[in-house]
């Protein structure tokens, strides 16, 4: 029960994520620097959690060492975040988005190497088929960008390595040991207080007055930020940064639906057959994650970082 559980956290988490492009862009095109759009994303995300830490009874009190650990997370989330609108305002977002898809290998391989995780045939083999149908998902679009294709491109790929860092610093750190609803919401306080601060040293921030822009504000921060988040921890602690992150499959085909719905944009062979190779992938971990022996990575003891 607990692994179908995390299988079903991970598919919220990414179907979720899969939203942030969308209302980034929107905002971005709207006049907001990168820096307006986190600290309205992270702080209004932060602000809707809260009432869940009070009514969960989670006492606001961290030692040093566990502190330590929840701001090493906070510093890898916000350097993904910042990296992908960077890389969001530089070139395609669906080159960014499949880029951004090569964390799940790097997370194998970290788990792999450092911590001695059995790296299967099975999961290298959805790795690769959620790899490519994440590329081909992003194969028709075609879309104009006036920034700096360099500067986007190895944007998108530091989110690879901070992204896949958060993913396991949340199973292998102190901060494992912290309530999942606290542990999001003190990641994104975090990140939230270094985006304005930044902001306020850099281009500064600016109000926001408009409904409409407020309006993708929710949509950036609710179900794009609070809810794939706690959700992302959950199934970590669930099942492991492993199988977690090649859940994360679902995040490129949120994406091509959103524009299929929203945006009238044309469904291309390339595209239904990246959707397949995506079900397909997540079908592959599901089944595989069923037959497994039901013990799951420990936590590890609070001597541990």
């Amino acid at each position: 029960m607990t692994h179908l559980k995390g299988i079903v956290y991970a598919a919220l988490s990414s179907s979720t994520f899969g939203l942030a492009p969308l209302f980034t862009v929107i905002l971005l095109r709207e006049g907001l620097s990168p820096f307006d759009v986190l600290t309205y994303r992270w702080g209004v995300a932060s602000l809707a959690l809260l009432p869940f830490v009070l009514v969960s009874g989670w006492r606001f009190r961290l030692d040093r060492r566990n502190f330590g650990a929840v701001f090493l997370l906070s510093l890898l989330r916000a350097g993904c975040s910042f990296s992908l609108v960077l890389a969001y305002a530089n070139i395609a977002t669906g080159v960014a988005s499949t880029i951004h898809f090569l964390y799940p290998l790097a997370v194998a391989v970290a788990m792999t190497l450092l911590f001695h995780e059995r790296f299967s045939g099975v999961l290298f083999t959805a790795i690769v088929i959620s790899l490519a149908g994440a590329v081909l998902l992003s194969a028709g679009e075609i879309r104009s960008e006036g920034g700096n294709p360099t500067i986007g491109i190895v944007a998108a790929c530091f989110s690879v390595v901070s992204y896949a860092g958060y993913i396991i610093g949340v199973r292998k750190t102190r901060a494992a040991q912290v309530e999942s609803t606290a542990l999001t919401f003190l990641v994104m306080a975090i990140g939230a207080v270094l985006f304005a601060v930044a902001g306020s040293l850099t281009t500064g921030l600016h109000a926001v007055t408009e409904g409409r822009t407020w309006g993708n504000i929710l949509g950036l921060a609710l179900p794009a930020t609070a809810i794939s988040n706690i959700a992302l921890v959950k199934a970590i602690k669930a099942i492991g940064p492993t199988l977690s992150s090649i859940l994360g499959a679902l995040e490129p085909l949120t994406a091509v639906a959103i524009g299929v719905l929203y945006f009238g944009e044309p469904l291309t062979i390339a595209g239904i057959a990246g959707m397949a190779l995506v079900i397909i992938a997540v079908m592959i971990v599901v089944i595989y994650d069923g037959k497994r022996p039901t013990a799951t990575t420990p936590i590890p003891p609070a001597s541990e970082l």
